[in-house]
């Protein structure tokens, strides 16, 4: 397969944003907006990008493999975890299947939890339609458990800070969860936040991954710098 020379800005832009890279694994900082897998928009996902990118960086005359065992909303930022090889997305998505890899997430909510930590069960239904998830209190069956823990790190004049690690991988679940204490993410409007971020997206980070490395069996730790407003310090 022949792949398009990416322009030159794409291709070091792509090249400042990947975190950790071996034979097996890519994981790269996604940016608001990038798709990871194709969807119905048509819309060119970072599978595609980062396959022209490995064969114009490496030289590679055949065919890229870019496996997807994780994904992340369009809205959303932070760590996108690629498999280089079959063998290693098998691995990675049984890793994700069984909760054998620890995500932590930043996000910017707009009310300060209370209390400022705490563990959220819920069990939630998606909506599909709507392409949005509602936490269910009336035992519908379709509904799924999700589990995370979040905690407070920081209060600034009109948001808050909080980091949450998530147990489960349901649909939209950090968004639908703390908007059901009152918390809606930033820019979320489809969630409860009163007015949109000007880039389209929403303060929700992918900040950390750990995960057994497919092949050494290796835990590696991933931390993803944000691109945030000013007043969030790191």
């Amino acid at each position: 397969m022949i792949y398009s020379e990416l322009p030159a800005e794409l291709f070091e832009d792509i090249a400042s944003r990947i975190l950790y890279e071996d034979n097996h694994v890519l994981v790269i900082n996604k940016r608001v907006g990038e798709i990871v897998q194709g969807d119905k928009t048509g819309d060119e996902p970072l599978s595609e990008t980062l396959k022209a990118f490995i064969a114009q960086r490496d030289g590679k005359p055949g065919h890229v493999f870019m496996g997807v065992p994780h994904r992340l909303d369009r809205p959303v930022s932070g760590i996108a975890m690629f498999a280089k090889t079959s063998k290693s997305l098998e691995r990675l998505n049984e890793a994700f299947r069984t909760g054998g890899v620890s995500k932590i997430y930043w996000a910017l909510t707009c009310s300060a939890p209370n209390p400022a930590e705490a563990e959220l069960t819920d069990m939630i239904l998606r909506n599909e339609k709507q392409n949005k998830s509602y936490i269910c209190k009336n035992g519908n069956p379709e509904a799924k458990q999700a589990r995370l823990r979040y905690r407070t790190l920081r209060q600034f004049d009109r948001y808050t800070l909080v980091e949450v690690e998530l147990f489960t991988g349901r649909h939209h679940q950090i968004r639908c969860q703390l908007a059901g204490i009152g918390c809606p993410i930033r820019g979320d409007l489809k969630y409860g936040a009163p007015r949109s971020n000007r880039d389209g997206g929403i303060n929700l980070h992918a900040r950390s991954i750990t995960f057994n490395h497919p092949t050494r069996k290796e835990p590696v730790t991933v931390v993803a710098p944000v691109d945030w407003p000013p007043f969030v310090q790191e």
